[in-house]
């Protein structure tokens, strides 16, 4: 597999509906399930097909996508032959078309002529799944398809399977035929390639709202949906960080939630997901909510559906509230007081 298979993950969506939680930050390094980002579904999916080279072409605010990556070392990608590769858009006024942007990857048209695979697999950054790429490659290979989409219930995840040297035809040739992306191919009845479709049958979420990113995350509590995510044989990779248990303070209560590392936990938590380095004070209580890495919510505070970026402090006494439908959503960084609520 390793061979003939180069993986491409396009960083360069923005969401109108995710601004909240995009705004110092790309969609692909968006926060999840306590102690992941958005694009460790798919970079580890890749690593796990055998995938041994990636590239990644982000857009916007792609310093913390590439702290959160590093050199590749959680995913095995720190190599001295392949790797992993950042590809950052010089075209940032440019309007963006849809997933393999053509113009983006012509700005480093080198990259696949030095790659030795034979087929490139170009995928979002933002959907949460865990699938092994194998069987789309011998399928793909076996019915002599040109590109093969996967989808999910008859719905394209926008991941696309190409043999490189037409990918990279098609990249030299967007002026004449008018074709932008991956994705202006397969949504024109009219194209000249042989088209194929794999359906994939796992549990699959595109985040592309503040809706869809809560109700993925609400979902992780129940057991089977996890499971479906998190394989022992297909783990999905993070990057590591060194932190101490969490500590349960006498007298606190933890039901049905998932608790990252690093917590200090004195109050009451219930169908929540709990980051890294988080601290709940006495007599609080969280119900419904997502709380990102570093916040700090002090004594007496009572929270019921709501979203807290990173490094949110809420101060004593303080009351949010937002629905299953509409989350109430904190900025990451700022300050949420009792008076300032009232």
């Amino acid at each position: 597999m390793n061979n003939h298979l180069l993986g491409v993950i396009d960083a360069t969506t923005y969401h109108e509906g995710l601004d909240e939680l995009t705004i110092h930050r790309s969609l692909a390094a968006v926060p999840f399930a306590g102690r992941y980002r958005l694009i460790d579904f798919i970079l580890s999916n890749m690593v796990n097909s055998g995938i041994e080279s990636v590239a990644i072409f982000p857009k916007y605010q792609y310093r913390s996508l590439m702290d959160h990556l590093g050199s590749g070392k959680n995913w095995d990608l720190n190599r001295k032959r392949d790797g992993l590769f950042f590809f950052p858009s010089p075209m940032l006024d440019s309007p963006n078309n849809g997933i393999g942007s053509f113009n983006h990857f012509a700005a480093n048209i080198d990259y696949f002529y030095r790659s030795s695979q034979d087929y490139a697999l170009i995928a979002n950054c933002f959907t949460i799944f865990n699938m092994d790429f194998t069987p789309v490659l011998e399928r793909h290979i076996r019915a002599g398809c040109d590109i093969t989409t996967i989808n999910k219930d008859g719905q394209p995840l926008e991941i696309y399977l190409v043999k490189k040297s037409l990918l990279i035809n098609m990249i030299l040739s967007r002026g004449e035929t008018g074709y932008s992306c991956i994705s202006d191919i397969v949504s024109d009845i009219h194209h000249p390639y042989t088209l194929c479709t794999y359906e994939y049958t796992g549990a699959a979420v595109m985040v592309d709202s503040v809706q869809t990113y809560f109700h993925a995350s609400m979902d992780l509590l129940n057991p089977p949906i996890w499971k479906d995510l998190f394989l022992i044989e297909q783990p999905i990779f993070t990057k590591v960080k060194d932190e101490p248990p969490t500590r349960y303070i006498n007298g606190c209560s933890v039901q049905n939630s998932i608790v990252a590392n690093g917590c200090q936990i004195e109050g009451k938590v219930e169908n929540s997901i709990i980051s890294r380095g988080v601290k709940i004070g006495k007599n609080t209580i969280i119900k419904n909510c997502i709380v990102m890495q570093k916040c700090e919510i002090q004594e007496g505070c009572v929270l019921d559906s709501v979203i807290l970026d990173k490094d949110v402090k809420v101060e004593k006494g303080t009351h949010l509230s937002g629905t299953e439908t509409s989350p109430f959503v904190v900025r990451k960084g700022t300050v949420q007081g009792a008076l300032m609520n009232s």
